[in-house]
């Protein structure tokens, strides 16, 4: 079914949006970059600090976990402060983290300098998501969304291109300082150009504050059944690909299937460059056919099983090349399928909910990273590096989460039948 009705209230579009909302995504591209960039950076850093494997490990984790914490407090502060202020303050935290951590000396210093540079990525997408729906049409926000993904992937390439031979070119001082610069480029162009909404269209006045709005606020979002199946669609599609590129991908494409680091870093990238191209397709059906979100994330969740389960029990030592390429183009569907929860989860909550309902879901797939990220730890230390059973890990994750979309998508369908109806009928009722 093509949703192509318009809302009451309904924001344009057209090039004036186009140019504001590029302007944010344009910050979540640089957050991404300052994100990834210490995944190019391993060796160098377990040298730089004299740490082991698990103390580095630590660095992703502690990001993971800052980046998850704050989803629901930047949901509030987006519906409470608006885009371009909660933006301000994200360019500003972790423009100032990635200078910390390329003047790091110690271990400390360089983990409290991811932890702030976590705290200030935290606040970019979701800004980025409620920019969007305030200068497009409702029909295109699937497209939108996945649009501003297929950026934070592009920033990812970027990382895994660019910062790597700085890194190696002009040394590590220079290649992180050097590459905040970007921070300062887009705060300037933040501050100057961005709007939070269009002429016309300014959002509810905010209503008294306090903690009594905040449980309300969040308690609302949780109701609809549209929020917590985005959750759990984001939770169950997305945190494969994140754990592979985070931090897995490389010791098992190296240590368990003998590739060099050379090839090995070739696989990580068809990873980026396959969920650009998955974020375009998934964008353009979405937009045209609502009701293929369900059946393209789960469809995601099958074939991610499916490529790693056939990785993973293949007979011999080591996967074969075209099986372990398979393996990394599904993987890059992970990401615009994760997106899709966003999808579920803006139709179910009205304007004025959207930074919350959006920080509940964009929370999913990154608690179930950072689960798996410390499960396929703890089992590879416990089983002397067997990555066949520590990576077994993600079909737990991925059944726990499969269950309880199981569970909401009648539900979920039900109340967005509803609040169509309803829509429709204000339309009708709206006076000329």
């Amino acid at each position: 079914m093509n949703r192509a009705a318009t809302l009451p209230g309904d924001p344009p579009g057209g090039r004036r949006a186009i140019a504001v909302w590029s302007i944010g995504v344009s910050v979540y591209f640089v957050a991404v970059i300052f994100r990834t960039s210490l995944g190019v950076a391993g060796l160098d850093a377990a040298e730089r600090f004299h740490v082991g494997a698990s103390a580095l490990s630590t660095f992703s984790i502690l990001q993971l976990l800052v980046y998850a914490g704050m989803q629901i407090p930047v949901g509030l502060l987006v519906d409470r402060l608006g885009t371009k202020k909660v933006l301000t303050i994200g360019v500003l935290l972790f423009t100032a983290g990635q200078l910390g951590f390329a003047f790091s000396a110690s271990y400390g210093m360089a983990l409290a300098s991811r932890a702030l540079l976590g705290c200030g990525d935290a606040m970019t997408f979701i800004s980025v998501l409620r920019l969007g729906t305030r200068w497009f049409p409702a029909r295109r926000g699937p497209l939108v969304a996945q649009l501003a993904g297929l950026a934070g992937m592009a920033g990812n390439l970027v990382s895994t291109l660019v910062i790597a031979r700085l890194l190696h070119g002009v040394g590590w001082t220079a290649a992180f300082a050097g590459s905040a610069a970007a921070g300062a480029l887009v705060l300037v162009l933040l501050l100057l150009f961005l709007q939070d909404h269009p002429e016309g269209h300014h959002p509810e006045p905010f209503p008294h504050r306090g903690s009594a709005y905040v449980r309300r606020q969040i308690a609302a979002a949780w109701r609809e059944p549209g929020t917590r199946l985005g959750l759990w669609v984001h939770f169950t599609t997305q945190f494969p690909a994140m754990v592979f590129l985070l931090l897995w991908g490389m010791p098992f494409l190296v240590q368990a299937q003998g590739l060099t680091r050379a090839t090995a870093g070739e696989l990580l990238t068809l990873v980026v460059l396959s969920n650009m191209g998955a974020g375009l397709i998934y964008g353009q059906i979405v937009a045209r056919h609502h009701t293929a979100r369900l059946p393209l994330a789960l469809g995601t969740v099958a074939a991610t099983a499916l490529a790693w389960a056939t990785v993973l029990v293949y007979p011999g030592a080591h996967a074969p090349m075209g099986l372990l390429v398979v393996l990394c183009v599904v993987l890059g569907f992970c990401g615009p399928a994760s997106m899709l929860g966003f999808d579920f989860a803006r139709p179910a909550n009205p304007p004025e909910r959207q930074g919350t309902a959006s920080g509940i879901t964009n929370m999913g797939g990154f608690v179930a990273s950072m689960t798996t990220l410390l499960a396929i730890g703890i089992l590879l230390d416990a089983t002397g590096d067997n990555y066949r059973i520590a990576f077994a890990a993600v079909f737990v994750l991925q059944a726990a989460g499969l269950s309880q979309i199981f569970r909401l998508r009648k539900q979920a369908a039900r109340r967005e039948r509803e609040r169509l109806v309803a829509s429709r009928v204000e339309t009708v009722h709206v006076p000329a």
